[in-house]
């Protein structure tokens, strides 16, 4: 092979093989071959990796709450994105709400390019909303090139992005299978949550009980009856009650296109630890009981949970209640993009799982959702994008480490597993302050990739 322009040499890296030594050939942005180590082309820059790292495709983040325009005080495409390719994370998919406009037609969505353009230090694709009125404005939208629909089954927290109806979403749903996309679904019952005692002050126990698992499981079992009504492809967000799982595997097994997510948070953290008034906690859903966590974590071994999402959902720091530690009227979001990748495999080792698994629930199976076809692996044809992971060194969470725009965070002062010594994105280092990421469309869409 002649002279590439990249080529990274690990004594340890992960494939869809496995993981071994190697050495990956870059030229133009993209993986050209993976050899074995011994015998490796020649590059114009030559990346030698230490014993004591391992070399990982960038992440993938399909849940990613940026908030600009509109709220970028909360976040912004900066910020976000420094974040995440501090992380490891080198996509990100970004959520339609919480911006201004939201992104439910193309103009929200044009507005929401421009407000990323050049700012971006990661790839960036966008969903798309749906929203009660707005049906007309879906194909539009997908011709515009967003990855698929989100929309809720009860009140988001912010007014203009109101959740649908049963009938409603099965409308939509017929549309999204008509178009060949998907609906990514916040699944709580608004029923069982209007029955549900109100939470109200610094009790995170009465908090919990404001979002019981029974609402989660009712909506889930809705909209998987109705993607099998309407054909469409349906996606299930946050995925916090494990109890939803056994729905989710009879429904596959009567044919229903359903793929399910969970999240750090809910993986980390149990409710039985949460301090009242630890409002940095908070999150809808909401973290549940230590015994529920371990049944997410057999949900991700079984195959039953597709992948682990941040849900990063930043606000300022005022509307956390941090000072009276209120669940009820704090902001519920939890900001960890920068924290995904150590906050997982601080937990998944010790029960037994490797990096392939971290892989495939952290990059590959999110970039296959997500339509995302050049990301997610190492391997000749994919955007050379990686990850290089210390996963034995341990840091402690400082707040001021973070890139966060508003670095408030449960995990401040946690001791976790896996340091991430560098990230390249197209086969360029990413240097925070020096963004080069882009734009992300469904293939075939009429708008190309542009730059973010």
């Amino acid at each position: 092979m002649t002279s590439c322009d990249l080529v990274l040499r690990a004594r340890r890296m992960v494939t869809p093989g496995g993981e071994g030594p190697g050495c990956v050939a870059v030229s133009g942005g993209t993986i050209v071959a993976v050899e074995p180590l011994a015998a490796g082309p020649d590059g114009r820059e030559v990346v030698e990796l230490g014993d004591d790292v391992v070399l990982l495709p960038g992440l993938v983040d399909t849940h990613v709450h940026v908030n600009d325009p509109g709220r970028a005080d909360w976040e912004g495409f900066h910020t976000a994105t420094a974040a995440a390719a501090a992380g490891g994370v080198t996509t990100i998919v970004d959520m339609p709400l919480n911006s201004l406009p939201p992104t439910v037609d193309p103009a929200a969505l044009a507005a929401k390019r421009a407000a990323a353009a050049g700012r971006c230090h990661v790839d960036v694709g966008f969903w798309g909303g749906a929203i009660p009125g707005n049906a007309a404005q879906l194909g539009p939208l997908h011709g515009a090139g967003v990855l698929g629909f989100k929309c809720f089954l009860l009140p988001s927290g912010v007014g203009e992005f109101p959740p649908l109806s049963p009938a409603e979403l099965e409308a939509d749903l017929a549309i999204v299978a008509a178009l060949g996309s998907q609906m990514i679904v916040h699944a709580e019952d608004p029923h069982v949550i209007e029955r549900a005692p109100e939470a109200a002050g610094r009790d995170y126990g009465g908090f919990l009980r404001s979002r019981p698992g029974e609402a989660e499981d009712l909506a889930i079992g809705l909209v998987l009856d109705l993607a099998g009504r309407t054909g469409a492809r349906v996606h299930i967000l946050h995925l916090s009650s494990a109890a939803a799982s056994s729905q989710i595997r009879a429904a596959r097994a009567r044919g229903v296109q359903v793929t399910a997510e969970t999240c750090p948070h809910y993986l980390v953290f149990s409710a039985e630890e949460v301090p009242d008034g630890a409002t940095q906690f908070k999150c809808c859903p909401p973290i549940r009981e230590a015994a529920n966590r371990e049944r997410l974590w057999s949900g991700l071994a079984d195959g039953t949970i597709d992948c682990v999402v941040s849900d990063h959902s930043p606000c300022t720091p005022d509307l956390k209640r941090l000072e009276d530690g209120d669940f009820g009227a704090a902001w519920g979001g939890i900001a960890s993009l920068q924290l995904g990748l150590p906050a997982v495999w601080t937990q998944a080792r010790p029960r037994g799982f490797g990096l392939e698994q971290l892989v495939r629930w952290m990059a590959q199976r999110p970039a296959q959702i997500a339509g995302l076809g050049q990301k997610g692996a190492i391997e000749p044809g994919r955007d050379a994008d990686f990850c290089v992971l210390a996963p034995d060194e341990t840091f402690t969470v400082d707040p001021a480490r973070l890139h966060h725009k508003n670095p408030v965070t449960p995990y401040a002062g946690r001791q976790l597993t896996g340091v991430v010594t560098g990230t390249w994105l197209r086969g360029r280092r990413v240097h925070i302050g020096a963004p080069h990421g882009q734009f992300l469309t469904r293939p075939g869409a009429r708008t190309e990739g542009e730059r973010g």
